[in-house]
């Protein structure tokens, strides 16, 4: 397993003075040529949108985009202000051809006449109704996958329309329209590979692609029974993370046990995300990879059999690290996904429960700069889109984890068992939180028995010396605990988990209690805020070095009256305007 190396100090946050006026973001390049106006039609699927905003009847889209898509935004949406411009014209046509008939039929009797009237009335009401209004998204806050509803919420849309590859994460508040903008596949080269890589036609195997290639797997798989493979499973989308083979369904002999999914093979068309791959190999016996990025077309690309036992043991050496830090930062890296206040609830309660402490911070794209700001922080868990949020990094000063990684840090050297099992949906959290807290309730309840018989022994007269002795060696018997990865003994992993040790001695019946008026502070406390224990501000007294302006002025001056203080003096400094400012109380000009 290969170390990991984290820079020993924070990366420097200030921008060097020659690159002040240059952007460091790279160029976005598109990958996706220009299209035609047929091409944009049928890539951005615009019949089907326009069909469902009008079977929503929303009224204000938004339109979410890539960053390499945007060049076709606003053809997409002209595109779709035509159709839905066309659509309306239809009802229209379709509301007066209905108030003709009506008409000629009212001459029938006055029954006729009645509904007649109603038809008007109906045609009357289609041409009050507004017209939708289209609203690009131009940047997301948060990753690509994800729909960005906070971005929606700002043009008060009714819906979003979410163009290229998708997490499927559950939202939390609008509907989304998804899609995937199919990409072109050819389809004998494939198949040549395919055969290539499985002889064995009466082998298992799970057929699967991105989400810009769903649409090739039906034909796919209809090509592979007409070679003799009579066992290939072809998955259907769905908006479940939490399933076996995430967003995807399962054979049914899956459902049924999971276990037998480490009887199938996976074939996966396109890269897919760290996140994703990690989950599925863990899950099926093997996976190879069609890579679609290849530029040439005269031989078939091999399938590339996909190891994530280097990543895995990445990841547990980054949780062995972590088991001792005595902060964490929770980054909550999405505000769209459902559930994603509840897992928040979830760390927090586990952190705290473990002894730590922990502080929460709202972002939007996570990078090294934003999280170095606070080197207090010993470690990070992102609660956000389960493909994105595994970052691996070396640019970040303090490992970054998922909710799944925190609960495996947190739990003891007995209990913390690595079975290679990864999963990136932090529902699971929530999952494994239910199923602990059945066994914790079966457990309470056995324990409370003996716990009621125990007491029913014990001599009323000792109870005092006993819950005494109990609180006196509870800090010495705690084993110590070491960092795996230095080998060296960290004596500050717990921070918020106080002293019980009594500083007086049990005093005996009727004796006079010692005053406590005055008590000397012991060394291990910590600073409070507030009356809570803080760490972070136990750093800031005893580990920063900049405590913020006029902290880093070492020379004591002498004030005017002969009294040392410290600090600098406080002088006015330069008043007015750009043409010329005045210096001091002199008025000298500059």
């Amino acid at each position: 397993m290969a170390p990991i190396d984290a820079p020993a100090v924070a990366p420097v946050l200030s921008t060097p003075d020659t690159h002040i006026f240059e952007d460091p973001t790279p160029p976005v390049a598109s990958s996706i040529p220009r299209l035609s106006d047929e091409q944009v039609y049928l890539t951005y699927e615009i019949e089907k949108t326009v069909s469902e905003i009008r079977a929503g009847r929303w009224r204000r889209i938004a339109l979410q985009f890539p960053d390499q898509m945007l060049v076709d935004a606003p053809r997409v949406s002209e595109a779709l202000s035509k159709g839905l411009k066309q659509a309306r014209r239809n009802a229209r046509d379709d509301g007066t051809t209905a108030t003709r008939n009506g008409t000629e039929a009212a001459e029938a009797g006055a029954a006729e006449l009645a509904k007649s009237v109603d038809r008007i009335n109906v045609s009357g009401e289609e041409k009050a109704v507004p017209e939708e209004r289209l609203y690009i998204l131009a940047d997301t806050s948060y990753g690509a996958c994800c729909v960005d509803e906070i971005a929606a919420e700002h043009v008060d849309a009714d819906v979003v329309v979410h163009y290229g590859r998708s997490c499927l994460s559950p939202t939390a508040r609008l509907p989304v329209i998804y899609v995937f903008t199919a990409q072109s596949l050819a389809v004998e080269p494939l198949i040549s590979t395919f055969k290539e890589t499985y002889p064995d036609l009466q082998e298992k195997i799970v057929l699967m692609a991105d989400t810009p290639y769903t649409n090739h797997v039906p034909d796919i798989h209809r090509r592979l029974q007409d070679e003799g493979y009579s066992n290939v499973f072809a998955p259907s989308i769905i908006h479940d993370p939490s399933s076996h083979l995430p967003n995807r369904t399962v054979p049914d002999e899956v459902q049924a046990d999971s276990a037998a999914l480490r009887n199938y093979q996976l074939f996966h068309i396109s890269d897919p995300p760290t996140s994703l791959l990690l989950t599925l190999s863990s899950r099926v016996g093997a996976v190879h990879i069609y890579p679609t990025t290849t530029t040439t077309n005269t031989t078939p690309p091999p399938a590339i059999l996909a190891s994530s036992a280097q990543t895995l043991g990445r990841r547990y050496a980054l949780l062995t690290r972590l088991s001792t830090v005595p902060i964490f930062g929770i980054l909550i890296n999405t505000l769209s996904v459902a559930n994603y206040l509840s897992v928040a609830t979830r760390v927090r309660a586990l952190i705290a429960a473990a002894g730590k402490k922990s502080y929460t911070f709202v972002v939007g794209k996570v990078n090294a700069a934003k999280i170095a700001n606070f080197s207090d922080v010993g470690g990070w868990v992102v609660i956000g889109c389960w493909e994105s949020s595994l970052l691996d990094s070396a640019d970040f000063w303090r490992p970054v984890i998922t909710p799944f990684e925190l609960d495996l840090a947190l739990a003891g050297d007995a209990e913390r068992v690595w079975t290679g099992e990864w999963t990136g949906d932090f529902q699971a959290v929530l999952a494994r939180k239910h199923e602990r807290t059945k066994h914790a309730a079966e457990a309470d309840g056995e324990d409370g028995a003996a716990l009621e018989h125990d007491t029913h022994d014990a001599p009323a007269d000792a109870d005092g010396a006993a819950d005494a002795a109990e609180l006196d060696s509870e800090p010495e018997s705690a084993p110590p605990e070491f960092d795996l990865r230095t080998g060296r003994y960290v004596s500050h992993t717990r921070p918020m988990r106080r002293s019980t040790t009594s500083t007086h001695p049990v005093q005996p019946s009727g004796a006079k209690a010692a005053p406590t008026a005055l008590t000397k502070r012991a060394p291990a406390d910590l600073a409070t805020i507030g009356g809570q224990v803080s760490p972070a501000a136990e750093f800031l007294r005893s580990q920063r070095t900049w405590q913020g302006l006029g902290s880093d002025f070492a020379v004591v001056y002498e004030g005017e009256d002969g009294a040392g203080g410290a600090g600098a003096r406080v002088e006015e400094g330069r008043r007015g305007v750009a043409r010329g400012y005045v210096v001091g109380e002199g008025g000298a000009r500059t």
